[in-house]
């Protein structure tokens, strides 16, 4: 399967993630994230990331809920729970609290947002555990190729940190030593640390040794209208996202997301000639990439339009505080995303061959 194809179904769910705050239909597309990781992931180190997204993303919701109870919230509330003391700021600190009561209003409403970072960080974390970065990396243009590096290499961080850490605990069990406390993860630490510093550099030797950042010569010319393209399809992508994003900006934000997609591809395509990086076996965009990628992107797509046909069963009102109810359809809409466990093909490779 293509790496890019990974990753497109994973940002259709993620947008579709930031289109909700209803707790059950961000549960789904976590379940729906996790069940396809469950049956298409390898053997490879990156592979046993999600678990430690999940447990990032509770840490995340319980942050948010911790902050609501310090600092307040500016939903009104009617359901007191209970009362902290309220410290006095000063005058420029004018709207900011400390302390005081707290409502159930206003820990729900925390409770919402903490939980639709918490589903963006899963499904990131599915990207991470069914892409190769490798293969991701080998599929990048030519003119994102030096960009691509550094972005490969921040991704795999955190799931070879991850492989270090259960590396480290099942020696520590072997050895008859304890895995728990601070004194266990303190002891831990430091192998982790010299074991990223070490792959670090291991890296910079292997890319130091096949002549990364040589570039071949072009004329004047196409370089300023290399930059002009991707600056302008840039600004375009990211506009057109941002109103995609916004609650009012759905009718022009695919246009402006098309130009930009558009003027961005020229300008890599132009600037791929300074590349002069040969590819070795490149993986090819077949039918079962097309049905991946085009499951995250519908279910995308029905829960942008959703959020115009149904928005009080996409976001649940907090004033007055009612339970969230499961629309039908978006949930429906949100269960094509497991079309990847049925159409992706079944992983083969060992640990070993999943590094190659």
């Amino acid at each position: 399967m293509h790496a890019g194809a990974w990753w497109l179904w994973a940002l259709g769910l993620a947008t579709a993630a930031s289109r909700t705050t209803n707790p059950l239909l961000l549960g789904l597309i976590v379940g729906v994230a996790g069940y396809v990781v469950a049956a298409r992931r390898t053997e490879a180190p990156w592979a046993r990331s999600y678990g430690a997204f999940l447990r990032l993303g509770l840490f995340v919701i319980g942050l948010r809920l911790l902050f609501s109870v310090l600092l307040g919230s500016p939903v009104p509330g009617a359901h007191t729970l209970f009362a902290l003391p309220e410290l006095p700021l000063p005058a420029w600190a004018q709207g900011i609290r400390f302390g005081g009561r707290v409502t159930a209003e206003q820990l729900v409403f925390a409770f919402y947002d903490g939980a639709k970072l918490a589903t963006l960080l899963a499904c990131v974390g599915a990207a991470n555990a069914l892409a190769s970065p490798a293969r991701l990396l080998k599929s990048l243009p030519a003119a994102l190729y030096e960009a691509g590096v550094a972005v490969v290499v921040a991704m795999t961080f955190a799931p070879n940190m991850v492989a270090d850490v259960a590396r480290l605990r099942t020696a520590r069990r072997l050895r008859g030593r304890p895995t728990g406390g601070v004194r266990a993860v303190l002891q831990i630490g430091l192998p982790v640390l010299e074991g990223a510093l070490e792959r670090s550099v291991a890296v910079a030797a292997s890319m130091d040794a096949r002549g990364y950042g040589r570039t071949a010569r072009v004329a004047p010319a196409v370089r300023h209208t290399t930059n002009a393209l991707t600056l302008g399809g840039l600004l375009g992508l990211c506009a057109g996202t941002y109103a995609l994003l916004a609650a009012e900006g759905a009718v022009y934000g695919l246009p402006l997301l098309g130009v930009g997609l558009l003027l961005a591809l020229a300008g890599l395509r132009l600037g791929g000639r300074r590349s002069i990086r040969t590819r070795y076996r490149p993986d090819r965009w077949g039918a079962r990439a097309w049905l991946v990628s085009g499951s995250g992107a519908a279910v995308a797509a029905l829960l942008v339009h959703a959020g115009s046909v149904d928005p009080e069963g996409l976001r649940p009102g907090v004033v007055p505080l009612v339970a969230p109810g499961l629309p039908l359809w978006p949930a429906a809409a949100v269960l094509l995303g497991l079309l990847p466990a049925f159409v992706a093909p079944v992983p083969s490779l060992s640990s070993k061959e999943s590094f190659r």
